[in-house]
């Protein structure tokens, strides 16, 4: 049995997070921390366990940590447990800026510890296999992505988050976007980017195979026009990733698996481990850059 610490109190950590490692027959969640005590001891209750006041003090007590906060506050807590010789199961993005993403690597390596980042859609059994058997056909030229959503509706669960309104689509669902693309096309050499309306980002990339995609972010789409549009073009004709057919529990459930495994097995090679992680960030970031001086970047 593996003992979770949860680090996070929202939406995403009660009702994916601590929903999921319930439910794992080889998991415990152990315990709770968050930056908001009163809400860290409220799941704490709902689960049974404790809440941590500290947040090492938490490291201190379990074997793994999974966590559900702001990409920057993810990167320090990932570092020190990762020192610590926690293994990781961490959410996307790994972090903010790419010294944060090269922190948690170098850390998650120097002491052998597993790490799966959780993107969501790379735990979807039917997307898995699509994007497998894509990728093995070959002879892609081009990736259209369309991830139109609406959160900041009164009733949404994400209307209040902070780091979403002041970072935006490309850093919330740009992961999401990459995740998919990346394992069909490769990675990415170069990438520029502008602004639209309504907190729209558009994204064109150039892979090293010579291959190219657009991604057309937002997440503050008009209700009517919320889209999600993933496409590729090639030799093959055209082919569309389907809509996952999996809840994010269940998705999430499938990580601790393979984190197990990864445990297990003695095994450092993850296909969305830090260093994944630390790949779509160096985009996310040479992005970021284009955006503000309006010229395309190499992708570190």
């Amino acid at each position: 049995m593996l003992r979770f610490g949860l680090f996070g109190t929202g939406h995403w950590a009660a009702e994916t997070h601590a929903a999921a490692l319930s439910a794992h027959p080889r998991a415990e969640l152990a315990g709770v921390w968050g930056r908001n005590p009163e809400k860290a001891a409220t799941l704490a209750r709902r689960h049974g366990v404790p809440a941590y006041d500290e947040a090492d003090a938490l490291i201190e007590a379990v074997d793994a940590i999974a966590v559900a906060l702001p990409p920057d506050v993810q990167a320090e807590i990932a570092v020190r447990a990762a020192t610590a010789g926690r293994h990781l199961l961490l959410d996307k993005p790994l972090a903010l800026d790419l010294a944060d993403a090269d922190r948690v690597v170098a850390a998650a390596e120097q002491s052998g510890v597993a790490s799966v980042v959780f993107f969501t859609q790379r735990f979807r059994p039917n997307v898995v296999g699509f994007l497998g058997a894509t990728a093995a056909a070959g002879g892609w030229h081009h990736a259209r992505v369309t991830l139109f959503s609406s959160i900041f509706q009164p009733a949404t669960p994400y209307a209040d988050s902070t780091w979403r309104r002041e970072h935006g689509a490309l850093w919330d669902i740009g992961p999401h976007a990459l995740s998919m693309v990346l394992p069909v096309l490769g990675p990415v050499s170069r990438v520029s980017a502008t602004d639209g309306p309504r907190g729209l980002v558009h994204l064109l990339l150039t892979h090293e195979g010579g291959a190219t995609s657009s991604l057309s972010l937002t997440l503050d789409a008009p209700p009517e026009a919320v889209t999600r549009d993933v496409v590729f073009f090639g030799e093959n004709g055209v082919a569309a990733v389907p809509p996952g057919d999996d809840s994010p529990v269940n998705a999430f459930g499938l990580a601790v698996d393979q984190l197990l495994a990864e445990i297990d097995a003695g095994t450092r090679d993850h296909h969305c481990d830090v260093r994944f992680g630390r790949e779509v960030v160096a985009v996310l970031a040479a992005a970021e850059q284009s955006r503000t001086d309006s010229r395309s970047h190499a992708v570190p």
